[in-house]
């Protein structure tokens, strides 16, 4: 086998597996949720736990990553991406779960830290669109197989099976990472920014923590000072990064326009697009009674939508260039959120469906460019901190959408029925009455959904005609063409 394809089907294993455990943990939260008898805001943090370990390590790993190696960093992330599904399926009470999801949220960062720059390392620019494009569409796969494959491990085998399903294929893959992977890019040792880590991890940490803990009981002065102290330490962080000679950020790497257009962009879909899944979840949950099962079922669309749309959008990007392709998705998402944001609570399946494929196909038409044009505007030797500050603000915005969620969840919905819900218990009152319930604070979560994917669009229309790459012997500091 030739090695780009080598790379491509290794590195599609690490995006499938992560995605999938991300959905597949989302329909079993519920059971998970009652038989560890957690708390809804446990509950929450078992998602966000992940998600916020992937997002505080990435710029960490992405600048470790430069300096000994890409793929030897990613083959320690496998390795404890496995471990650490181990240690979750041993969990005996929340708290427990938490902590070993962080375990394995560790893995997760260090595979999508260097995940696109091997694969950038590996392919030409022509095919670079091509191959994140299948790559997404394996992460994705694992977000459709997930929202099923969770139901229904669950119910034969029990939660525990969720994670342990993890661990053949992770230990297959580490394996097969070790011996066949390599080095391509070179590598530049340098100090790591030890403030800038500590400054953004506690920073984005403490913040979120205020922010979810306050919306189940009111915000007290402790929840305040924590978000206040979490968003100081974010501005101390943007601080640091000026004035250290070896920041997390390279900041040089702003001055690539097509580097600054799709990181800004990528931030705010993320944030339109990750809490899409949680709310619609709750809502067939706790509105509709649905179970689990049907519920993940009843999401598919979004997910067959993205998937289809995918490869074919990142293909032809290589040919025509990303900006076409990734502001028209982000029109395409924003018109299916505001959809959302206006459609009745009584509405149809099928209408909801419409919504959820135009917004997956915006999705999709959207991510493989704009991940192409970062990749191929950032220089060989930088490409693994690019990748890791392309991740990170993904990441970050997908936290703030899961917390924006909870937020408006939270303080709209009775403390008892919300946690009725997080732990698969059917609320009480009737069908009508639970729909209406859940329609207003759904219609708000999409109308800000909505905002953020139009917002957006203004960075992706700024980002330049096609791009033609970096040189690769240029530094950081060179001009994008275009």
């Amino acid at each position: 086998m030739e090695y780009k394809y080598t790379v491509l089907t290794n590195t599609t294993i690490g995006a499938f597996m992560s995605q999938l455990d991300g959905n597949i943990v989302l329909i079993a939260l519920p059971t998970i949720t009652r038989t560890l008898h957690a708390s809804a805001f446990e509950a929450l943090w078992v998602l966000m736990g992940y998600i916020l370990m992937t997002a505080v390590l990435l710029l960490l790993f992405g600048r470790l990553a430069d300096m000994y190696g890409k793929v030897r960093l990613y083959n320690l992330g496998f390795l404890i991406f496995t471990i650490g599904s181990g240690l979750c399926s041993l969990a005996l009470r929340g708290t427990m779960l938490v902590f070993f999801r962080l375990v394995q949220g560790v893995g997760a960062a260090l595979i999508w830290a260097n995940n696109a720059a091997i694969l950038t390392d590996a392919f030409p620019p022509s095919e670079r669109g091509r191959a994140i494009g299948v790559n997404l569409v394996a992460g994705i796969s694992g977000s459709v197989i997930g929202l099923i494959l969770g139901g229904v491990l669950t119910v034969a085998l029990g939660w525990q099976s969720i994670f342990l399903i993890n661990i053949p294929i992770g230990a297959f893959a580490t394996f097969w990472a070790y011996k066949k992977l390599k080095e391509l890019g070179t590598v530049k040792h340098e100090r790591i920014d030890l403030p800038g880590n500590l400054l953004f991890a506690g920073g984005l940490s403490v913040f979120l923590i205020g922010l979810t803990l306050g919306a189940l009981s009111g915000y007290t002065l402790l929840d305040l000072v924590m978000m206040v102290t979490g968003l100081v330490a974010l501005a101390g962080f943007g601080y640091v990064e000026l004035k250290t000679p070896t920041p997390l950020m390279d900041l040089k790497l702003f001055k690539i326009r097509p580097f600054t257009a799709g990181i800004l962009s990528n931030f705010l879909a993320s944030i339109s697009r990750t809490g899409i899944s949680l709310v619609l979840t709750i809502f067939f949950q706790g509105a509709l009674l649905y179970d689990a099962l049907t519920a993940g079922i009843l999401l598919i669309p979004f997910a067959v939508a993205f998937v289809t749309i995918g490869p074919l959008s990142g293909f032809l990007s290589d040919k025509y260039g990303a900006r076409g392709f990734t502001t028209g998705g982000l029109l395409i998402s924003a018109a299916a959120l505001f959809g959302f944001a206006v459609v009745p609570g009584d509405a149809s399946y099928s209408i909801l469906a419409s919504l959820m494929v135009v917004s997956g196909a915006g999705g999709g038409m959207f991510v493989a460019p704009n991940i192409s044009s970062i990749m191929n505007a950032t220089p060989v030797t930088r490409r693994g901190v690019a990748s890791g500050m392309s991740a990170t603000l993904v990441t970050t915005g997908a936290l703030l959408s899961l917390a924006m969620v909870f937020v408006v969840l939270a303080t709209s919905i009775p403390l008892d029925v919300l946690q009725a819900v997080f732990s698969g218990v059917t609320p009480g009152g009737s069908n009508a009455s639970n729909i209406a319930l859940f329609v207003n604070p759904m219609h708000t979560t999409f109308l800000i959904m909505g905002i953020m994917s139009l917002v957006a669009v203004v960075p992706s229309a700024l980002r330049g005609q096609k791009f033609e790459g970096v040189p690769e012997s240029k530094t950081a500091s060179v001009e994008p063409v275009g």
